[in-house]
């Protein structure tokens, strides 16, 4: 399954979303979610403890100014992989 996070990680029940990751499931940050990849945060400390794969819209750390900020230990993707991350999953969810 594919979720996208959408809004800061602290205005949304993310103990909700960290019980429903699983193996094999991908949790794509987007928008005002690229913020829980902030390097250091224990809120990417909580994500990076999740069975499923973490990715960061390259677009959206940029429109923030927080290239510099953002932990290099998860992968970057730009709206092409963005488009392969919607293929691979049937199902998604936006949080």
């Amino acid at each position: 399954m594919l979720y996208t996070l959408l809004q800061s990680p602290w205005q949304c029940d993310i103990d909700s979303l960290l019980l429903l990751l699983q193996e094999g499931d991908d949790l794509l940050l987007l928008q005002d979610g690229v913020t829980a990849a902030l390097a250091g945060s224990q809120m990417l400390t909580r994500l990076s403890a999740s069975p499923a794969t973490l990715w960061v819209l390259e677009e959206d750390v940029a429109a923030r100014g927080l290239i510099e900020q953002i932990s290099t230990k998860l992968a970057r993707l730009d709206y092409t992989g963005f488009v392969a991350l919607t293929a691979k999953h049937q199902q998604q969810v936006a949080w």
